[in-house]
């Protein structure tokens, strides 16, 4: 979350670094060149997605996207769209890249760092969906303020998607669930979507966690 250029955002993620095994290490080295952005904070110049991509296509912003595994599975069965995933775990990066080149994908790139200062790159209307799964619940009432589904970053996330455009949300912590869904619905330009099952794929973490009794909410909204 960012409140001006000029000041120091409020970062909505604990920064993870961690170390690259190999074929994380191999991936990055051939692929970050060309799949690779590096978001700068304070850096408002517009990017051109269709230039990135190398083609005008619908884009899907991936907040998050942890290991890169769903990126992944999603962008190999959905090649009329581009993926932008944006994260800040190392390692994470390294594997969707390791993927990347595995499966030759070439509908996703790669962002490293804060992805509310990346999108205050984007045009509006230029999204064709927004995706927050699992983002950091930060539990602690003081941290709150830390988290990234609040009101003027939803805002600014609505105002990137193209109208019917779609802000799927994601997450196993149930207080952090009730807020989602309280501060969705009372942004005036969204609507709430009907559930759908395996609207997305799971990650093992996912998996794990649903096995351990941890439940999982997913909130879909579209911009009117």
């Amino acid at each position: 979350m960012t409140d001006t250029a000029d000041a120091r955002p409020i970062r909505t993620f604990h920064p993870r670094r961690g170390r690259m095994g190999q074929r994380h290490a191999d991936a990055h080295a051939a692929l970050w060149p060309r799949y690779g952005l590096t978001v700068v904070d304070g850096d408002r110049t517009p990017l051109d997605l269709a230039e990135l991509f190398g083609r005008d296509a619908p884009v899907v912003l991936e907040i998050g996207f942890g290991m890169g595994d769903a990126t992944a599975t999603m962008a190999a069965a959905d090649p009329a769209r581009d993926y932008l995933g944006v994260e800040v775990h190392t390692p994470g990066i390294g594997n969707l890249l390791a993927l990347v080149g595995e499966q030759n994908l070439t509908n996703i790139r790669v962002a490293r760092g804060d992805a509310m200062e990346l999108v205050h790159r984007l045009a509006a209307d230029s999204l064709d969906a927004v995706h927050v799964f699992f983002p950091d619940p930060w539990p602690k009432a003081r941290h709150h303020k830390r988290r990234l589904i609040q009101p003027a970053n939803v805002a600014l996330l609505r105002d990137r998607l193209r109208p019917g455009g779609v802000l799927h949300c994601a997450t196993d912590w149930p207080d952090y669930a009730l807020a989602m869904a309280e501060t969705l619905t009372a942004d005036p330009g969204l609507r709430p979507l009907p559930a759908v099952p395996h609207a997305r794929p799971q990650t093992k973490f996912e998996r794990r966690g649903e096995a351990a009794g941890r439940p999982i909410t997913d909130l879909r909204f579209h911009k009117r």
